[in-house]
């Protein structure tokens, strides 16, 4: 239940979410109402890793009006490389590398809202490329290479992956269904 009510405020948020007032070299940045810790990493260029290290969060639920550090150390310079998208990086170092049992999902099944752990809008956003993960195995956020799948992010969680366990998102049914269950090389990547 409590799970159900999340992901409705969070969704309900995501819809009314208003502009964010920051400057790129602010060192605190206050939460807005739809904020997610992959959206904040996003605008300021840097990890989830970091943000929840440096804010002592230990999940990835953040609240309105809570103000998070945006640097290691009171330091308010930002990183000077741009975000990158997982399918555009290059120099990836790999942190970690295992198979994994791996399964599909999509955004349009009965009961599903299409917002990830991590705030990203499935149901608008098709393309994008996401898997569900073990938090514990790989930490949100993470980029990763999935192979026969490519580059993507590890942006959402799900009740029966556990483990070395995932599930990649698929744009639709069909695709699914035609991805099945099979075990995948998987690297986690810097």
């Amino acid at each position: 239940m409590k799970k159900l009510i999340f992901t409705f405020i969070l969704a309900t948020a995501l819809m009314v979410s208003g502009t964010h007032e920051s400057s790129a070299a602010a060192s605190t940045y206050k939460v807005k109402k739809g904020d997610t810790l992959y959206k904040i990493s996003r605008m300021h260029n840097v990890s989830v890793n970091n943000l929840m290290k440096w804010n002592g969060i230990k999940s990835s639920v953040i609240y309105p009006n809570q103000t998070l550090k945006l640097v290691s150390g009171g330091s308010t310079t930002a990183a000077k490389k741009p975000a990158k998208t997982p399918s555009r990086s290059d120099n990836d170092t790999v942190k970690k590398e295992f198979i994994a049992n791996s399964s599909a999902y999509t955004a349009s099944c009965k009961g599903c809202s299409g917002i990830t752990k991590t705030g990203l809008n499935l149901k608008k956003n098709p393309s994008l490329k996401v898997i569900a993960v073990d938090p514990l195995v790989i930490p949100l956020g993470s980029k990763v290479h999935v192979e026969g799948y490519g580059y993507a992010v590890a942006g959402d969680i799900g009740g029966a992956i556990k483990g070395n366990r995932i599930d990649v998102f698929m744009a639709s049914h069909n695709q699914a269904i035609q991805w099945g269950r099979k075990n995948v090389r998987v690297k986690v990547l810097n």
